[in-house]
This record gives C-alpha cells, sequence and structure tokens, in this order.
C-alpha cells in the first residue's frame, strides 16, 4: 500500500501544466499592446472597380512613417478587419489567428498591428514578446556588443540551453549578415556606429527551446544611438521602446572614464589602439531616462531587469599592473565563463560583487544614479571583441568573453532559464 501511494505521489509531481498557446502582442514597431484577435490584415490583391478593395492611402502607416521623417507610401493593398470575415474563412494555429480568405476567397497571411499597420512577425500572439534594450553613452559599442551578443547566442548559447535562436524572417537574417555580423565576424572590421538621424528597425529573433513544454520567447533587439542618448527628444521619438522594454542592458565603456583612462592607455606601451574620441557621462544617459518616464513611475524607479554591463573588460588588464587595486590580475572578468542548462548563481555573484566594486570606485556619481533609478540591477564585464582594434579592424580571431552572462541573467529574471549554484 505504501509502495502505491508513493507511486501515485510521484506521477502526481509529474503532472505537466498546459503550455499557454496565446500571449498579448507588443507591436515592435509602435511598442502599443494588444490581444491577438485585434490584429488587422492586409490584402495580397487590389481590385480597380471595388472601391473596399482598390489600392489606397494607408493613413495609419503614413502617420506612424511621418513621425521618423519617413517618406509616406502612396498606395497599398486594402486593410481586411477580420471581424468582417466569416469564422469558416479564418484559419487559427495555437489558438491565435493566422491567415484569413477575403470576399475573393483569396488568402492573406499579411497581420498587421492595429495602431501603426506595420507588419507583425508570425510569432506574434504565439510567444512572449520580450524587447531587449541596448542602452549606453555614444561610442560605448552598443553595435558591436549586440553583434557578438546574437552571434553567440546563435552559435554556441542557444545549444547549451538545448534550444536555437534564429532570426524571425529572411529580411532580418539578411540585414543582421549583411550590415553586423559579416563585417565583424568574416571581414574583421568593426560594425560603424549607429546615426542618430536614422531610423532603426528591430532585429527580431526567436529562442525556442526543443523541450515543447517550454515557452519559446521572442527576442527584439534595438541597436540606438549613443549620442541620441542624452537628449529628450530623441528618446521620446526613436528610443520609445525602451520604456515597454522587458530587459535593459546599460553598457558602460570604461575607456570613457577619465579616472582610468590615462592609465588604461599608459600601461598599453606601445600597443597602438583605438579609443574613443567622444565623451558622455553615462550618469548623463540615466538623468535623461529619469526625466522622461522612470521618473513618473512609482517612488521614481523602474523594475524592469538591468544589467549593467562593463564593456571592453581585455583593456582593464592594464590597470591590473597599475597596483591602484581598482582590479585584480586574477580576476573573474578576464576569464570566460560558459553558463550550461542553467544560470549559475555563483559564478554571478562574484562577477556582480567584482564589477560594482570597480564601478564605486572609478564612478560613484553613476553608481548613486543607478541605485535610485533601477530597483532591479546586477553587473556585469564583457569583451566583445577579446582586444582592442587598431584603426577600425580587429587582428586575429574574434574571442568574445562573457558576453551572454547579462543576457541569460535577463533570462533566468524572466523565469525562462533555471539557476543553480556550482557543482563542488
Amino acid at each position: 500500500m505504501a509502495f502505491l501511494k508513493n507511486l501515485l505521489s510521484g506521477l502526481e509531481k509529474k503532472k505537466v501544466l498546459p503550455v499557454q498557446k496565446k500571449f498579448p502582442i507588443v507591436c515592435p514597431h509602435c511598442f502599443r499592446k494588444f490581444e491577438p484577435e485585434e490584429v488587422v490584415f492586409r490584402a495580397t490583391h487590389s481590385k480597380e472597380d471595388d472601391e473596399e478593395y482598390a489600392l489606397q492611402e494607408d493613413e495609419k502607416l503614413n502617420a506612424y512613417l511621418e513621425k521618423f521623417r519617413m517618406e509616406g507610401i502612396e498606395e497599398l493593398e486594402a486593410v481586411i478587419d477580420p471581424r468582417t470575415i466569416p469564422i469558416e474563412k479564418s484559419v487559427y494555429v495555437d489558438e491565435v489567428l493566422i491567415s484569413i480568405k477575403d470576399k475573393y476567397d483569396i488568402e492573406t497571411k499579411k497581420r498587421l498591428c492595429p495602431f501603426c499597420h506595420n507588419d507583425l512577425p508570425y510569432s506574434a500572439g504565439r510567444t512572449p514578446s520580450n524587447i531587449i534594450a541596448i542602452i549606453g553613452a555614444s561610442q560605448v559599442g552598443k553595435s558591436v556588443y549586440m553583434t557578438s551578443l546574437i552571434h553567440t547566442l546563435e552559435t554556441s548559447t542557444a545549444h547549451n540551453f538545448n534550444a536555437a535562436c534564429m532570426p524571425i524572417n529572411s529580411d532580418t537574417s539578411r540585414r543582421f549578415r549583411d550590415q553586423y555580423q559579416d563585417p565583424l565576424f568574416v571581414q574583421n572590421t568593426l560594425v560603424e556606429s549607429t546615426q542618430k538621424e536614422k531610423k532603426q528597425e528591430p532585429f527580431i529573433f526567436q529562442f525556442k527551446f526543443k523541450d515543447t513544454q517550454k515557452p519559446p520567447l521572442s527576442l527584439v533587439f534595438f541597436d540606438v544611438a549613443g549620442e541620441g542618448m542624452v537628449e529628450e527628444e530623441y528618446i521620446d521619438l526613436y528610443a520609445n521602446h525602451i520604456k515597454n522594454a522587458t530587459g535593459i542592458l546599460f553598457l558602460v565603456d570604461p575607456l570613457q572614464l577619465s579616472a582610468i583612462r590615462s592609465k588604461i592607455i599608459l600601461n598599453q606601451g606601445d600597443k597602438n589602439g583605438d579609443f574613443t574620441s567622444k565623451y558622455q557621462e553615462s550618469r548623463d544617459v540615466v538623468v535623461t531616462l529619469a526625466e522622461n518616464f522612470i521618473g513618473l513611475q512609482e517612488d521614481g524607479k523602474t523594475p524592469i531587469p538591468t544589467a549593467i554591463v562593463v564593456t571592453k573588460s581585455d583593456m582593464l588588464e592594464y590597470l591590473a599592473k597599475d597596483g591602484d587595486d581598482y582590479v585584480k590580475a586574477n580576476s573573474n572578468m578576464f576569464n570566460n565563463y560558459v553558463h550550461k542548462a542553467y544560470f549559475n548563481l555563483d559564478e554571478h555573484e562574484n562577477i556582480s560583487g567584482e564589477v560594482q566594486r570597480f564601478i564605486e570606485k572609478v564612478d560613484l556619481a553613476f553608481m548613486d544614479a543607478i541605485e535610485v533609478h533601477f530597483s532591479n540591477v546586477s553587473y556585469f564585464a564583457v569583451s566583445a571583441l577579446g582586444q582592442n582594434p587598431v584603426e577600425g579592424k580587429v587582428e586575429g580571431v574574434i574571442e568574445p568573453t562573457r558576453v551572454d552572462e547579462p543576457f541569460l541573467w535577463l533570462l533566468y529574471k524572466l523565469r525562462f532559464i533555471g539557476a543553480g549554484e556550482r557543482v563542488k
């Protein structure tokens, strides 16, 4: 009897909760939130003799384009409200409407945001929408870090968590490869800094686990101009996604810190390398964010999980030679660590503590600003390249260090991956 009771108890513990199939959608363009059944569709054809289906101006889409000083589109196919379509002509997958047949019995799968009429990714509504905002002052290395991070997620991190990381569509794949990945990892050339005047399109990837009991997640990465991160008007127009982010990667360039920049240059000796020419205080970015949206929240703080990421950690090795105790020669910052299957909390606590103490020594004002305005923070150090480039070129093999650790912490905080302690 006891054996049977234990067996039934074990079966009870192994009960699998039903997987959620339908999720609210956050538009990756205008960032409005809505339910999957609120989507509208773009017709795949036009009829000159039918006013409803004739080519026409899309006022909502043009209003969106005008906001970003982009040229409007004169004529497009009609927008169809699925509520006008008989239910038998609607196709659902995972309880989400994905296509309809119009009154001419012609199918369309072009789902649009009901607010801005931009195209939605095919996974919208079927996976959680997660916007990852990468922010920091000008020339902090956001474009290079994003490139190295996504490349690492695709080639190793996803595999380490029994998953796959893939672009959401062929356009995203082409843009990321041509504009970011190939220049850096094939041509060994630095990615150009994002221009402030240019509207950046999101890079949407899907992180999908091989275990079907785990929900996949859509990742929306934005590379915004650092120059605009200290301008309220720019953030309001081009970086509105930060307000709706699921997680924030806040990059800090140690080469922009006057307290240690000269020491790094001096100790580098005859090893020529590129150094940031523009100086912006990371604290100024916090001030602008506070003015724009954080200050309007309860207690003047944002609960969005925020990873404070010290970039170019390889350059800090030159500080270890100076004897000023900014960073020790055996620091964890210089050693790559690969998280597999779970997020290692011991390793995280060690690196977070080291980086926090380092920032306290070199930029206490920034640390205080972070603690005042962010309530869910951890600290990291990464090297996107493993070296300091010379005249915009990277020599030899690119060897990223700990680039995925801040991102994995975000996944852990959002409960997409588990955590554990180091096996002794």
